[in-house]
């Protein structure tokens, strides 16, 4: 049987604010473990709906098949208790759609959240590869959906993060939206810099900031070679008489 890449704990059922569950989201989003003759959706359905009460859903994992964090989202959404997630590494790709199905989204202090486009790989003639094209920008609305519905940013705004392959981290993704709060009890926030700045990375300002460094620039001519207009002017007026 193919591992799975998520992992149910059956909490205490005694507390006194009733059921709580506890799932783990760890690793790649598997496509073929996913759509598995061994693991398949209904078997996340079913122990999703095998029991009852809030649920607690930790992640940490790079991202993976868009399609089945398409599925994974609509179960939670879907769910008729509360599901608060906490990210404390990394909601990658994704992953990053799952978490926007919280009732609740808190990240650990040094955790990230990242957005960007869907790829895939695609073989075949112009037509062949304009349908890819099309396919992506497809995936790509429905993907805007989720993060639009959490954050209530434009979907213009929201296109631009994606197009720059963006990286938030805690505090970014709360001041955008992404995230409610984050992680740790008052008591040990005073533990925590006040003065933590709100991070937002991007590969696409990465990139061109290292090819700016890489490109050499032309050298720039010396102002003291440079003639003013108006002294040509009065040279040829000599020159002239």
């Amino acid at each position: 049987m193919k591992r799975k890449f998520w992992n149910w704990v059956k909490n205490d059922d005694s507390d006194e604010f009733g059921s709580q569950r506890t799932l783990y989201l760890n690793g790649e989003i598997s496509d073929e473990t996913w759509y598995g003759d061994e693991v398949t959706p209904q078997m996340f359905k079913d122990e999703l709906n095998a029991g009852s009460g809030d649920i607690t859903l930790w992640i940490n994992s790079p991202g993976g098949d868009c399609f089945a964090a398409a599925q994974i989202y609509n179960l939670l959404m879907d769910y008729k208790g509360n599901v608060t997630v906490k990210i404390d590494g990394l909601a990658a790709s994704a992953a990053s759609v799952i978490a926007m199905a919280g009732t609740k989204v808190c990240m650990s202090p040094v955790a990230m959240l990242m957005i960007h486009n869907p790829a895939t790989v695609a073989i075949g003639d112009e037509g062949e590869m304009q349908k890819a094209i099309d396919m992506l920008a497809e995936v790509k609305e429905s993907i805007m959906n989720a993060y639009e519905i959490k954050t209530s940013l434009s979907r213009t705004v929201i296109s631009h993060l994606m197009n720059a392959e963006s990286w938030f981290n805690a505090k970014k993704a709360v001041e955008l939206h992404f995230a409610d709060e984050i992680l740790f009890s008052p008591e040990e926030k005073e533990d925590l810099p006040d003065d933590t700045e709100a991070m937002l990375f991007s590969r696409a300002a990465v990139t061109n900031s290292l090819l700016s460094k890489l490109i050499p620039k032309k050298p720039e001519k010396r102002s003291e070679n440079k003639v003013p207009i108006s002294q040509f002017d009065k040279r040829l007026s000599l020159l002239a008489h």
